[in-house]
């Protein structure tokens, strides 16, 4: 691809008002893909400027990698809201954006005497998204938070560890990088809303509700279905000790783990029914970590990979940023590049068949291109309202055909029928989804009770076609003629092998966009190995920097959702193609790439400075002090994270810690994180006599971020969700009135209240869809039935 080849979002103007890490990677996806955008900092700048995880001294003027990689090509303004010529300025950036995100905390722009209301009125085509830890409204919706806390408070750090030991939070402050995912989605959605009916919006994002869909792997439908609470575990098997490092595996399926097991030369305990419950194996901790220990620090790591492949079970190496720019499969798919300010980062995580993500341009300094953007004031706003449809919803009147199984493909498929299109998945009842019977629930009808599967299926309608049958493939392909988008999620090989390549796809519908979500991309000598939620989390580096030192975890399914805000993204790109070329086109998405994307700062860190993070249970570069604390009462504990000097000086009130106050070793970040063992000794023998909520109480009301650490099936009732409606209560035919979690955004012009339907029984619409859109008549369905190409239960239940 030539560097001037035509871009998705040529022409397009976001303007980004955000700091740290979540609204400057919303707004760099759009740089990828040919926007324009305009930073505005403080007189100050943005804090990232000076971050390094390892504590670096930078030059003056120097800025760092990290804020580099998030802010490259950007141009650059410094401009204080509390002049009144600035805050003008900024109302006349606005009149010319298309997007503008903007992170000031709820009421932070009116507090600053800036109006999003008045910039609609100037501007009717503008999309506003205002990410905020809890939203805009609600009555948490001024707490002090941040990634440590809000992980706490949506009960994924409970459940994460070994039952002996302190739960821990996923490092590398995920959730910052969720919420910028996300932030990209909602920006895309309000802009095409506005380009079809010439209305903007405002788009008031919840970073905790985005980590909600992330990180509790839908806990709460799990809490409803079977009741009780979540135990703290760890997966078994999963990052375990070789003969020289660690390996990562993953046995989602029972077949996966009766051959697990048959590896490890245990065939008894594959046949064992008991251990197909994973609660099980962590009752018999010991016993299963011997067994796996005893065999696999025999073995070097290259050994027990090319095994795993040959059984098809899902296995990693562990990546790390010195380690991840070394594996053959990201040298070859050329997974990093060089910056130009000389380290590594990974690339933009999607490919198209017709363009290429944008060069990575340099950095301005702060404040650099002030003459040059104050001089595009001067120019006349000219771009016009374009109309090119009717309805509010940005993706209505397109059709997918969902060939997507398990959680990254279906929870994309879900918000885009959330957000108008029409999704028919596709499933057979010789191989459902396999979602389906990730539950405990043991009944006649199990397949309908798998709490994930609830969670990432609302809204679409469901048909069942044998996919190795050539009258099932037959249908498919009918459905794929009249289709807007094709998607799927599966290895590179299996598509192929039931005769749906692209070059197929193409031949049927030329104007159909085949989005392609495979663990580790179309090519590359791991194209075609399996790879689920842990196994990219294990090799991406996400779990390196999660866990106890002498243990790396995984997140617990993260990746999947960032994934699928990524594909969407990534399609937004293709449609926008579309609309230039006529043609439809492969997307790529490999779900490595995008976790790679967010966890870019340790490839970054190593390659700059040598340093390699890694993980020390919740203590973390970034905060001082941060961690879990013991309350009066047993599993009460309160998640605390200072990250700047205000926060400090709310804690050392809190505490009547004058001497903390007081002490100039313990005035700067650097300080207080070589005093951090010390200061949360002091921290947790202040806590731990007293009530959980009166504790909290006190920090919060001095601005210190802190959160109840709760139970990951104890997450509702939650008043500030239910203020802002992020539950919909739909019923179900088997589970009946069941709360679902919705879009973590509530748009001004949208109905909160996304889903069009509960998810799917299995083949519940096969006549509507088969007769109504095909014109099958009863005989042939009849028979189609007969024949196993179509049904409503499995085949083998």
């Amino acid at each position: 691809m030539t560097e001037d080849l035509p871009r998705p979002f040529d022409g397009l103007l976001v303007i980004d008002l955000c700091s740290e890490i979540a609204g400057p990677y919303a707004s760099k996806l759009f740089v990828d893909a040919g926007a324009r955008v305009i930073k505005i900092e403080p007189n100050g700048g943005d804090p990232l400027r000076r971050w390094t995880a390892s504590q670096q001294d930078l030059a003056p003027e120097e800025s760092s990698p990290l804020f580099q990689y998030l802010n490259a090509s950007k141009k650059g303004i410094a401009l204080d809201p509390r002049d009144a010529r600035d805050r003008a300025r900024i109302g006349r950036f606005a009149e010319r954006a298309d997007i503008l995100f903007e992170d000031w905390g709820p009421g932070g722009l009116e507090a600053r005497g800036l109006d999003p209301e008045k910039w609609l009125e100037s501007n009717p085509r503008l999309s506003i998204v205002r990410l905020s830890p809890w939203g805009q409204v609600g009555p948490w919706a001024d707490r002090p938070a941040n990634d440590f806390t809000l992980q706490a408070a949506t009960g994924s750090t409970e459940n994460r560890g070994l039952p002996d030991r302190r739960p821990v939070a996923a490092g590398g402050r995920i959730g910052d990088w969720i919420g910028g995912s996300f932030a990209s989605v909602a920006a895309l959605a309000a802009w095409r809303s506005a380009r079809q009916t010439g209305e903007g919006q405002v788009v008031d994002l919840s970073v905790f509700e985005a980590m909600i869909q992330c990180f509790t792997v839908f806990g709460d439908l799990g809490s409803q279905f079977s009741g009780g609470l979540q135990s703290r575990s760890i997966e078994l098997p999963s990052i375990e000790p070789t003969k020289d490092g660690h390996v990562g595996f993953c046995t989602i399926s029972a077949q996966q783990w009766k051959d697990f097991c048959s590896m490890l030369g245990r065939q008894d305990v594959a046949d064992d029914p008991v251990y197909l419950d994973g609660g099980q194996r962590m009752a018999n901790l010991d016993f299963i970590q011997d067994m796996m220990h005893s065999w696999t620090r025999e073995k070097t790591t290259d050994e027990i990979i090319e095994l795993c492949e040959l059984l098809r079970i899902p296995v990693a190496p562990i990546g790390n940023g010195r380690d991840l720019p070394e594996f053959d499969h990201l040298i070859e798919r050329g997974a990093f590049e060089r910056a130009p300010g000389g380290f590594l980062q990974p690339r933009p995580p999607w490919r198209l068949e017709t363009t290429s993500p944008a060069p990575i341009g340099r950095t301005a300094a702060l404040d650099e291109d002030r003459d040059e953007l104050l001089a595009l004031l001067e120019k006349p706003v000219t771009t016009p309202v374009v109309r090119v449809g009717q309805s509010d919803l940005p993706f209505a009147g397109l059709r997918v055909i969902d060939l997507t199984a398990f959680w990254a493909g279906p929870y994309a498929t879900s918000i885009l029928s959330d957000l108008g299109a029409d999704v028919i998945k596709i499933e057979s009842i010789q191989r459902p989804d396999g979602m389906r019977f990730a539950t405990p629930i043991r009944n006649d009808v199990l397949w309908e009770w798998g709490h994930v599967y609830h969670g990432v299926n609302p809204g679409k309608r469901d048909v069942t076609l044998r996919l190795d049958h050539e009258k099932g493939v037959g249908l498919v392909k009918r459905l794929i003629e009249d289709a807007d988008v094709v998607i799927e999620n599966f290895s590179a090989r299996v598509m192929p092998r039931f005769g749906l390549d692209e070059a197929t796809v193409k031949a049927l519908n030329g104007r159909a966009i085949f989005v392609r979500m495979p663990a580790f991309g179309l090519d590359g000598p791991w194209r075609d190995r399996q790879g689920f939620a842990m196994t990219v989390e294990q090799v991406s580096g996400m779990a390196w920097v999660t866990g106890y030192e002498d243990l790396p975890l995984v997140v617990r399914g993260v990746c999947d959702p960032i994934g699928s805000a990524h594909a969407i993204f990534a399609l937004g790109l293709a449609l926008e193609e579309r609309q230039r070329t006529g043609l439809g086109q492969t997307v790529e998405v490999a779900l490595v790439e995008p976790a790679l994307a967010v966890a870019a700062e340790q490839v970054i860190e190593y390659s700059a400075y040598g340093e390699l993070l890694g993980r020390d249970s919740n203590a973390m570069p970034h905060a001082a002090p941060q961690g879990l604390f013991e309350t009066a009462q047993p599993d009460e504990r309160i998640a605390v994270s200072v990250t700047n000097e205000k926060q400090w000086g709310g804690l050392c009130r809190a505490l009547e810690a004058e001497d903390w106050d007081q002490s100039e070793s313990l005035a700067s970040h650097r300080g207080r994180l070589a005093e951090h063992d010390a200061l949360c000794a002091r921290l947790s023998a202040w806590l731990r006599p007293q009530g959980r909520d009166a504790a909290l109480e006190r920090l919060l009301a001095e601005g210190v971020p802190a959160a109840a650490s709760i139970n990951n099936y104890a997450l509702w009732p939650n008043a500030q969700l239910d203020h802002r409606g992020f539950f919909q209560t739909m019923k179900h035919p088997h589970t009946g009135e069941t709360r679902y979690p919705s879009f973590p955004a509530i748009f001004s012009r949208f109905e909160r209240d996304l889903h069009r339907s509960p998810p799917p029984t299995l083949g519940q619409h096969n006549r509507e869809v088969l007769q109504s859109e095909l014109g099958i008549d009863d005989k042939e369905l009849a028979q189609l039935e007969a024949d196993g190409i179509i049904g409503t239960r499995p085949s083998f239940m």
